[in-house]
C-alpha cells in the first residue's frame, strides 16, 4: 500500500526544503549539559558549529538545535539560560554556513523569536503551541514552518488514538487561529512523550492514522527508551533499532526523520526512498 505523501516547498534563506520527492533528515544538535544521549558534548560554540557541519556533510537536511533537555525527569531551564545556550549557537552556525537549514527545538516563544532573528528557519515545539500562549503568534508573524508535537501532562487516555489525534487537532487549531498557514504545519506523533513502552510500540504501527489530520509527519525516535527496552541494549548501541523505527515510519508516510546518527541512518532512509519513490516499470 502506497503511503500518503504531501508535497511542500519551503524557501528558507538561501536554501530550500522539499517534501514529496525523498525523506528529509533532521540532525540533532543538543546544546545542553543533560540531554539523555549527548548532553554536554556540544555546549561550546566551536564544537556546535563543527558538529552541525559534520551532520550536514553526512546527509542532514535540517539541523535541530535544542537548549533544554526533554529526557524523562528533566528540569525546566529558565528563559535566560536557554537563550544563552541557543542563540549564540544559532548565530554562529548561520554565520559560518548560512546554507544550513536550522530549526529551534523550544516551547518558549521568546527563544523561538530570537532564534529566528539569529538565523533559524523552523520552530519545533514539543508542546505543540500549548505551553507558551505567545508561540503561535511568533510563528505566524515569522511565516515559518512549524512542527507541532503531541504531548500532554498526564497519560490519562480513554481512547488512545482518538485522544492523540484530538490533542494534535487542538495544536493545529491554535496555530491556524494565530494565522499560521496550513502549508507551514508539520505534525510529530511525540513518540516517547506521555506514552509508556506499550503505548509507544502500538503507536508506531498506527502512524498512518496521523494522515487524517492532513499534514506532513515528522518522526523522532532516535535512541529513545522504548527501543532500548525492546532490545535490552544501552543508549549508545541502538542504531539498528532506530533504523528499524525509521524504516517502519517511512513506510507509513513519515516524511522527515529526526536522528542522532545521521550517516548510518541515511543508508536506511535512502533504501526506503529507493523503494517508496520507485517508478513503475515500463515494457
Amino acid at each position: 500500500m502506497q503511503p500518503t505523501i504531501y508535497h511542500r516547498q519551503y524557501s528558507l534563506g538561501p536554501s530550500s526544503l522539499t517534501l514529496g520527492t525523498r525523506t528529509q533528515i533532521m540532525g540533532i544538535l543538543n546544546v545542553t549539559p543533560d540531554s539523555f544521549s549527548d548532553g554536554g558534548r556540544y555546549n561550546a560554540i566551536d564544537a556546535a558549529v563543527a558538529h552541525a557541519k559534520q551532520l550536514t556533510a553526512e546527509g542532514a537536511d535540517i539541523i535541530d538545535i535544542g537548549g533544554e533537555s526533554t529526557r524523562p525527569g528533566f528540569a525546566a531551564v529558565p528563559l535566560e539560560e536557554e537563550l544563552e545556550r541557543v542563540i549564540p549557537v544559532v548565530r554562529a552556525i548561520h554565520a559560518a554556513a548560512p546554507e544550513i537549514i536550522l530549526s529551534v527545538d523550544t516551547y518558549k516563544a521568546e527563544v523561538a523569536r530570537q532564534a529566528l532573528e539569529a538565523g533559524a528557519h523552523i520552530i519545533n515545539d514539543v508542546w505543540g503551541f500549548k505551553r507558551d500562549p505567545q508561540m503561535a503568534a511568533v510563528a505566524a508573524q515569522a511565516g515559518c514552518p512549524v512542527i507541532l508535537m503531541h504531548n500532554r501532562e498526564e497519560r490519562d487516555y480513554r481512547h488512545y488514538m482518538t485522544d492523540i489525534l484530538n490533542d494534535l487537532r487542538e495544536s493545529i487549531a491554535l496555530a491556524r487561529a494565530a494565522g499560521v498557514a496550513d502549508e507551514q504545519i508539520i505534525v510529530d506523533p511525540g513518540i516517547g512523550f506521555a506514552k509508556d513502552y506499550q503505548e509507544n510500540l502500538y503507536f508506531m504501527r498506527q502512524l498512518d492514522q496521523l494522515h487524517d489530520l492532513g499534514y506532513p509527519i515528522l518522526l523522532a525516535t532516535s535512541r529513545k527508551r522504548f527501543i532500548r527496552t525492546a532490545l535490552d541494549l544501552p543508549i549508545d548501541d541502538v542504531v539498528e533499532g532506530t533504523a528499524a523505527t525509521v524504516a517502519f515510519g517511512i513506510a507509513q508516510g513519515c516524511q522527515i526523520v529526526r536522528v542522532h546518527d545521521v550517516r548510518k541512518i541515511k543508508r536506511t532512509v535512502d533504501m526506503c526512498d529507493a523503494m517508496l519513490y520507485a517508478a513503475e516499470p515500463t515494457y
